[in-house]
This record gives structure tokens, C-alpha cells and sequence, in this order.
């Protein structure tokens, strides 16, 4: 499914015009390099952020972990664990085969506005995006970048179609356009759409406007959750 042309990869959409990927050298470097020091600033930056939510998540809901580990698909469909402040009770994936039915995403994504697993911490760290705050380490580790399609669970990628496998063909990310173009208001086909259109056109430029207008959306966007 992958070829390389240059620097690039190139990869056949429904219509089966190719999409350029840039893999330029250069740019990935830079591209790495803003992750490293942007990932160590917000750790820093939002270390008082990690005390504070940490004891509430405790205090909220003792028995449970602060930290939530899960399995997401990244680079080329590699598994790694990625990390978030656990905003559910602890026996949260016990309980999703009895919400299936109230899936308000289409596609294999699973999505409710008022999750009843959700704590009440977590219902205000999810309304901030807090909760992915964690994710700062995996990018600091090299699992994601602060820009890139965000990571599908497994059991997501086992409904994708040719075409939509095609998204796992970068390094996963914090943001991207779905991010700040509507989040779960945007139905399944047209986020992987939008996931396509930033492998097709990122650049550092791209990446600094996504992050730039990331941030006037971080708090508060009533499509978090």
C-alpha cells in the first residue's frame, strides 16, 4: 500500500488520485524538534495543572487510577499506550457494550454527549480538553506529534476501509484540523477526509496555524468531550 516518490509517499484515494505525503527530511526534523521543546514547555508550564487535577481526580474517585493508559494505533498501525487523566469510573470499558446503542458518531467511533461513565472531575477536564494534557509525554517520547491525525483505538481500525487505513501512514497527533473545525459535530467520513487533507498539505507552517488556532479553542469548546 506504500510507495515512495522522492521524499514522499504516495497513497490512492477513493477516486484514486494520489495524495503527496511530505516526508521531507528537513521538515520532519523541524517537525520533531518543535515537538521536543513544545512538549517539555507545557509539561512545565502545566505542571501546577497536573497537581491540582491529579488530587481532584483522587478525591473524586479514589479507587481508581489518575492516569489512563490505552491502546491506540499509531505510526503505521504500531500499538503504543497513550495517556490521559482518567475522566471515567474505573470500570468504564465494563460498562460501553451496554451504551452502544446510544452512539451518537457514526462509523466505528463511539461517542455520547452525556457519558454516564464520565466522573464528575472528568466531566470538567473533558469540557477543557485537561484530560489530554498527559498526551504531552507521548509526544515527548516520539508516539505523536503536538500535530497529526488523532489515534484510533484497535477495534476502531478493524472497521477501516483501504482508504481510510491511509491516515496511519503519519505519526498521530494532539491536534489537527478536526480539532479545530468541529470535533464530534463532524461525522466519521468527513473527519477522515480532513485527516487526509493535512497529510496532504502539512508543512511547519500548517503546523504552527493548527497549533496557533488550537489554542483559541482549547477552553471551552462545547464539542469537547
Amino acid at each position: 500500500m506504500q510507495g515512495k516518490v522522492s521524499d514522499k509517499k504516495v497513497l490512492m484515494t477513493k477516486k484514486n488520485v494520489a495524495i503527496d505525503i511530505n516526508n521531507n527530511k528537513i521538515y520532519l526534523f523541524f517537525k520533531r524538534l518543535l515537538d521536543i521543546l513544545g512538549s517539555i514547555f507545557a509539561l512545565i508550564i502545566f505542571s501546577p495543572v497536573f497537581l491540582i487535577v491529579s488530587i481532584l481526580i483522587k478525591l473524586d474517585s479514589p479507587e481508581g487510577s489518575i492516569i489512563f493508559a490505552q491502546d491506540r494505533n499509531g505510526l503505521n498501525g504500531e500499538v503504543f499506550k497513550m495517556y490521559k487523566f482518567r475522566s471515567m469510573v474505573p470500570n468504564a470499558e465494563e460498562l460501553l457494550e451496554d451504551l452502544k446503542h446510544k452512539n451518537e458518531m457514526d462509523g466505528p467511533v463511539f461517542k455520547i454527549k452525556d457519558d454516564p461513565r464520565l466522573t464528575k472531575v472528568g466531566k470538567v477536564i473533558r469540557k477543557f480538553s485537561i484530560d489530554e494534557f498527559p498526551q504531552f509525554v507521548n509526544v515527548l517520547k516520539g508516539d505523536m506529534s503536538l500535530v497529526g491525525p488523532r489515534p484510533p483505538i484497535p477495534r476502531e481500525v478493524e472497521s477501516y476501509s483501504a482508504y481510510e487505513m491511509q491516515r496511519l501512514y503519519v505519526k498521530p497527533g494532539l491536534t489537527c484540523y478536526w480539532q479545530i473545525g468541529g470535533r464530534n459535530s463532524i461525522g466519521f467520513d468527513e473527519w477522515m477526509e480532513l485527516d487526509l487533507k493535512y497529510i496532504s498539505e502539512r508543512s511547519m507552517l500548517v503546523d504552527i496555524k493548527i497549533i496557533l488556532s488550537t489554542i483559541k479553542k482549547l477552553f471551552g469548546d462545547k464539542n469537547a468531550s
